[in-house]
């Protein structure tokens, strides 16, 4: 697909999917500008080549209607100040009102458009809605890979009504993080897999087997490959109906060569709320009134024995309930241990990337992806929307 590089960009209007769905604290000040950031070389790409950009972005969930609190008011200024460029807000994201502002936009400045997903036809992938969309463009260029897994009109559909389109830098980035880690490693590669339930990640899991070398399981979802052994897990988080996808998967595993590696110890209390009873048992022993809440430091140690003979590392979901302290040290403890990893690292977004942030390494791993479930959708070997539509222009031109 093409990039930003291939593009003659001077005097067009470049409109650029972006995610800015960033936090925002109760005064409405951006709490976490890493996507905001990680956009600012394709805005300055487009704005140096003297085109016009146009961004659109959604923030929240305001289900199909205006929601002043989801208004990307706070945004536009918070870029405004990083570019050091006044970046005007659009009252809505389509409309006349919209389209002369897009219009009107001269060599070297923003529009931002107001929330798309204040129209329920964004989410639908609605046809007129997209035309509406392709109406402010004459280049169309995609770098919100988080939300790029998801069919929108933004993301897709206007794809089809804009003669060019391409991958901003970051959409790219994420590309060649991916299938660096993921297609075409160094070998060994080691993935560690963490979060809460079996369900939401076996199609990822069956996945990997075909690609990994080590798979390393943590996170609660562990536990439900723990009781499919026939281990005591006490009153811990378990999808009992997933118990038998959990020892078909291990079985397959094995016939396959890929080793996977469960926790051996485990950091257990009553509840989450309860720091005075926590203690640190083996899995064989977990008594039958505490929750399993994090992995035990032996099993550190063994990850990170595996892990030191990997040249790739990819990780995605934590190992415990690390938004709770105590039950964030094994979490912590990987993430400090791939910040000094001379292997390529790759986080894999969501819960990974904020452990990371929180544990000050951010900056030393190789790659902290900007999506969570579009990164696990490709960890699964899904074709992203966002992705595919990218693709199908290039061969229409």
């Amino acid at each position: 697909m093409k990039t930003l590089d291939n593009l003659d960009l001077a005097g067009k209007r470049v409109f650029i999917r972006v995610d800015f769905n960033v936090p925002l604290d109760k005064q409405g000040n951006v709490k976490d500008d890493l996507r905001i950031r990680a956009v600012l070389p394709s805005i300055r790409k487009v704005l140096e080549s003297g085109g016009k950009v146009v961004l659109a972005s959604h923030l929240g969930r305001p289900k199909g209607k205006p929601v002043p609190e989801f208004s990307l008011k706070p945004v536009s200024d918070y870029l405004s100040k990083l570019l050091c460029l006044p970046v005007k807000l659009a009252p809505d994201c389509i409309g006349d009102e919209v389209r002369r502002m897009a219009a009107e936009l001269g060599k070297g400045e923003i529009l931002l458009l107001e929330n798309l997903r204040f129209h329920a036809e964004e989410e639908k992938d609605d046809e007129a809605f997209s035309r509406e969309l392709a109406s402010l463009a004459d280049v169309y260029v995609n770098d919100a890979f988080a939300v790029s897994h998801r069919a929108h009109a933004s993301v897709h559909g206007i794809t089809r009504f804009v003669p060019v389109c391409a991958a901003g830098y970051q959409m790219a980035k994420e590309i060649k993080y991916f299938n660096e880690a993921m297609e075409t490693p160094a070998k060994p590669l080691a993935i560690i897999i963490g979060g809460a339930k079996v369900s939401t990640k076996i199609g990822v899991l069956e996945h990997l087997v075909s690609k990994a070398d080590y798979l390393l399981i943590g996170g609660a979802m562990a536990n439900t490959f723990l009781k499919a052994q026939g281990k005591e897990v006490g009153k811990s988080l378990v999808e009992d109906e997933h118990m038998e996808t959990a020892a078909r998967f291990l079985k397959k595993a094995a016939e396959q060569g890929v080793k996977v590696y469960l926790p051996v110890d485990a950091v257990v209390a009553t509840s989450l709320e309860s720091c005075g009873d926590v203690r640190q048992v083996s899995v064989d022993k977990v008594p039958p009134d505490v929750q399993i809440l994090d992995v035990g430091s032996g099993t550190v140690e063994v990850f990170e024995k595996v892990l030191g003979n990997c040249p790739t590392i990819v990780w995605n979901g934590p190992l415990g309930a690390f938004e709770y302290p105590p039950f964030n040290k094994s979490t912590f403890a990987l993430a400090e241990y791939l910040g000094k990893s001379k292997a390529l690292t790759v986080i894999g977004g969501g819960d990974s990337a904020a452990a990371v942030k929180q544990a000050k390494v951010d900056d030393k791993v190789s790659y902290v992806s900007t999506g969570g479930g579009a990164f696990l959708e490709m960890m699964e070997g899904l074709k992203l929307p966002g992705i595919a539509a990218l693709e199908a222009c290039e061969s229409r031109s």
